[in-house]
């Protein structure tokens, strides 16, 4: 059998660069390579692309890349040689900012490229926190309240206005970032300036919420007619972080316990997965996503979705449906026959229509 030629796309020029790294050497490791050629091709900060020796973080050490703009033939092509060769398939493991937003996603179906993971329409209405939660509420999905404002009203910005809406403490965020990047917590108007300046620095928009003392809980999709629910998991924080910041996700082993399942009741895990489901559905997702969700007694509010979850070491979105009995290579191997599987199915859709157009 040939193996099918597998692109796994990381780095990207985003403050998630890091993490991307981190994701992309696990499904490098993982990638059942009996059924699979794992092609690595970093994204620099800079927005360079490479083909590298393995997943690395040092991917300008590698081959520079052109991408052939070209659908009836595309590709890559090494920069030094203009020697082309040709993919079966795109893994995406971009985080953030023009990786998880639909920039990424418009370039690979513009060129007709097979690609795991949710396009460009699902892919810029989860990323973008506003949108989202507009969509999600008109959906009649439950989610906290919130105030939405772009860089050009920041004069509007009143630290009185927001308490008065949203109560003390709340939470300010980057619209279009995750990784906890651009949040803050903000318990006294002391804290109010500052918070609304970095998540600024991050992004034209922020959005303002309502902190809710809640449990933390995830549920992993796959799939898409109809998408499965795992169980869900739980994130317990310690008690020395105000809220799941970037260090307790990524740097500091002993900030959280993770629970999976969590220990639910059987009504609420249900409650919980119908609700991921169609966030998912919602929010137009493809493929996979991990949906983050609050717990406050028994009344659950949807967070957010994150359409390119991370698979480090400490990511849930792999744990749990570990949980299920999937383990990493399996998990790998059934995304990219699932992705398969949705562009096979899309070529049924026309791209061309006869009429007596004159042209």
């Amino acid at each position: 059998m040939t193996k099918k030629k597998v692109v796994i796309l990381y780095g990207g020029r985003s403050v998630e660069h890091g993490v991307s790294v981190n994701s992309a050497k696990n499904i490098f490791e993982f990638i059942d390579k009996s059924k699979f050629e794992p092609i690595p091709v970093g994204i620099s900060k800079s927005g360079r692309w490479f083909l590298t020796q393995g997943v690395s973080s040092t991917m300008e050490d590698g081959k520079a890349l052109n991408v052939l703009l070209d659908a009836q033939n595309p590709g890559f092509a090494l920069v030094s040689s203009g020697e082309r060769f040709k993919v079966d398939i795109i893994f995406p493991v971009l985080h953030g900012t023009d990786g998880e937003d639909g920039s990424i996603q418009g370039m690979l179906k513009a060129l007709d490229l097979p690609m795991v993971g949710t396009g460009v329409l699902g892919s810029a209405l989860s990323m973008n926190k506003i949108v989202a939660k507009r969509v999600m509420e008109a959906a009649k999905l439950p989610v906290a309240k919130y105030m939405a404002f772009h860089f050009s009203e920041r004069s509007q910005i009143k630290f009185a206005e927001v308490k008065k809406k949203l109560g003390l403490p709340f939470m300010v965020k980057a619209a279009n970032l995750g990784s906890s990047v651009g949040v803050n917590k903000v318990k006294k108007q002391a804290d109010f300036e500052k918070a609304i300046e970095d998540a600024f620095k991050y992004d034209d928009e922020l959005i303002i919420e309502e902190f809710i003392k809640a449990r933390e809980i995830e549920c992993a999709i796959l799939g898409n007619n109809p998408p499965q629910a795992s169980m869900p998991g739980e994130i317990v924080i310690s008690k020395k972080y105000e809220f799941y910041t970037f260090d307790a996700k990524y740097v500091d082993p002993t900030a959280v316990r993770i629970d999976v399942p969590a220990k639910l009741t059987k009504a609420v895990a249900e409650k919980i997965k119908s609700l991921s489901v169609k966030a998912f559905q919602v929010l137009r997702c493809e493929d996979f996503a991990r949906v983050d969700l609050f717990l406050a007694g028994s009344k659950v509010y949807v967070n957010e979705i994150n359409t390119i979850p991370g698979f480090t070491n400490s990511s849930m979105y792999p744990m749990m449906w570990k949980e299920r009995g999937i383990e990493f290579n399996e998990l790998i191997s059934t995304l990219i026959s699932i992705a398969q599987e949705r562009y096979e199915k899309g070529k049924r859709i026309e791209r061309s229509f006869n009429s007596s157009l004159k042209f």
